[in-house]
């Protein structure tokens, strides 16, 4: 993806996320410049790599395969096993278009509700994975606002505003913004997340987009912190 294509999903992003009154922490705001000047404080924003997350999966066609993602707060596997007390779970706000997939996947360990915030409809395809993370035959069952609800392998269900449901881990899934009904705000509560290690693509796709500097950042993603976040390299100068 080209930085310039990124920087204009930002924008979109800010201004759709405005509209439907949708507020996101400070750090979502700072630029490269305020990067370079930050210390060791901000450390667990760029461990737990929160912040900005646009990826077109490796497709070459963010409005077609594509996800917009924001990461509001995480937690760490490794802490919970020092300390198991410790922060369990994991908060995003992700922007879903009309008719703009994101690749059939499941999680590993993560459990994860699905939230439509506002917009349009949601739409979910799911199946059970089999022991060697193939697509089951077998049907899918669910929680929908604590309704469970049973489908057949590869069957929908749809997320109207203000609908959730709960996907438990190794269930695999895709979605989209059904047609003709706008874009949609899905949230996302979770277990702690690490997206490095915890998504199982069925068909191999690139999680993490290479991006062509066109132009300069308007605002980092998690991918970009090691190039401007480097707390020691500014107390040396």
């Amino acid at each position: 993806m080209k930085r310039s294509e990124i920087n204009q999903i930002i924008n979109r992003a800010l201004h759709f996320l405005a509209k439907h009154r949708f507020l996101l922490p400070p750090f979502a705001y700072w630029t490269p410049n305020d990067w370079r000047r930050k210390g060791p404080e901000c450390r667990e924003i760029v461990d737990q790599q929160l912040g900005w997350d646009i990826t077109d999966f490796g497709s070459g066609d963010f409005d077609k395969v594509g996800l917009f993602l924001f990461t509001i707060r995480n937690g760490s596997l490794a802490a919970l096993q020092r300390n198991p007390g410790g922060k369990t779970y994991a908060e995003k706000i992700m922007i879903v278009e009309e008719n703009q997939v994101t690749p059939t996947h499941f999680h590993p360990q993560k459990m994860e509700d699905i939230i439509n915030r506002g917009g349009g409809n949601l739409v979910i395809r799911m199946w059970n994975a089999t022991p060697a993370d193939g697509l089951a035959k077998t049907p899918v069952t669910v929680s929908m606002d604590g309704i469970r609800v049973t489908i057949p392998a590869g069957g929908t269900i749809k997320l109207h505003p203000g609908d959730s449901v709960t996907l438990p881990p190794r269930n695999y899934h895709s979605f989209w913004g059904e047609k003709g009904k706008g874009t949609v705000l899905v949230g996302e509560v979770s277990r702690v997340n690490d997206d490095r290690t915890d998504n199982r693509f069925y068909e191999s796709v690139g999680r993490f987009s290479e991006i062509v500097e066109d132009e300069p950042p308007l605002h980092l993603l998690g991918c970009d912190y090691d190039k401007y976040y480097s707390p020691r390299r500014r107390q040396r100068r």
